[in-house]
């Protein structure tokens, strides 16, 4: 399906001055790339917290199984995997 939305998951916690600039980056993003955006609080879930710890804010691609980065948005690299189909 070519014309399925892309779906991008942010793993981050609450009191995480990072996660919020990565969350507003990819926000504002949504204004001219469609894709659906997902934050989950890795604190509500142990093993997410156990694998993500201190990496946080982790973006990941749902479809591929793949972490596009962490800590930093790498916008090049996010608008390259939203333009692929």
């Amino acid at each position: 399906m070519h014309d399925q939305i892309k779906k991008l998951v942010v793993y981050a916690r609450q009191e995480c001055h990072l996660c919020e600039a990565m969350i507003i980056a990819l926000q504002s993003l949504q204004k001219n790339s469609q894709f659906q955006l997902e934050i989950i609080d890795i604190d509500l879930d142990p093993s997410l917290a156990e694998l993500y710890n201190e990496r946080v804010p982790v973006l990941f691609a749902p479809e591929e199984n793949k972490e596009l980065c962490h800590y930093h948005l790498d916008l090049s690299l996010v608008s390259h995997h939203l333009s692929r189909n």
